[in-house]
């Protein structure tokens, strides 16, 4: 498949969380990277990417204004929606995916500004030959399953065990079903593909990097600080 025929998608990037644990009051979305907001590196990447036709950008309702007033200073070039979100990350992808035409959408984390446009490029080819696709990377440590007192209950095999990354990629058709029937049930999922996965799709996993990380926690923001640094030296990836 040559990735250039695939149907351009568009991408709900996910950006009302409030980020507790980043422990400053600005939320961790909006803090700066070199001089920079997270959030707008991270519409800098989609916004470059071929493939994506149309950005929704789903953040607090305060914050809507400031973050419009940014697409516009930035030089966004894409059309980007910016939108109130929901009480939760569900809610508001579910808001996002009520905005978008796509046929395909990707679904994105705001606070994963690394994501790299082969990535992304990966992520959807795989999810347009097999119907639901996520960002993933084999988990290097040996991980442990312990109950509630503490006590190590099993050791699964780290070769089955994958860290899941965002983008995710869908029919846009399967994740509106998918959301509305978590609703109905008043489930709440960890991610989206856990929704589809609870409607029998099969999810695919296309190769992320270790680079592609959630600024969460300061530490996460000290890293970003060594992977920017690190870009700079470094050329465009590949599609």
């Amino acid at each position: 498949m040559n990735v250039m025929d695939l149907p351009r998608a568009g991408v709900v990037i996910v950006a009302a969380g409030r980020g507790t644990r980043m422990g400053t009051k600005e939320n961790k979305q909006f803090l700066l990277l070199r001089d920079k907001p997270i959030i707008v590196h991270t519409l800098e990447v989609f916004d470059r990417h071929p493939l994506i036709g149309e950005i929704v950008l789903v953040t607090g309702e305060h914050d809507v204004d400031r973050c419009r007033a940014w697409v516009a200073e930035y030089g966004i070039a894409k059309q980007v929606k910016v939108i109130p979100g929901g009480a939760e990350r569900q809610h508001s992808v579910y808001r996002g995916l009520l905005n978008i035409g796509a046929d395909w959408v990707l679904v994105h984390d705001g606070v994963r500004p690394f994501v790299t446009s082969g990535q992304i490029t990966a992520c959807y080819e795989t999810a347009v030959r097999h119907g639901a696709a996520i960002l993933a990377v084999p988990v290097k440590d040996t991980v442990k399953q312990v109950d509630e007192a503490g006590r190590v209950t099993a050791t699964p095999d780290r070769r089955s065990l994958w860290a899941v990354q965002t983008p995710q990629a869908f029919r846009r058709a399967d994740l509106l079903r998918a959301h509305e029937e978590a609703e109905a049930g008043g489930f709440l999922g960890t991610d989206d593909a856990m929704l589809i996965e609870r409607l029998g799709i099969p999810v695919m996993v296309a190769q992320g990097g270790y680079n592609n990380i959630k600024i969460t926690t300061p530490e996460d923001l000290d890293f970003a600080e060594i992977i920017i640094n690190k870009k700079d030296f470094g050329g465009e990836d590949k599609l």
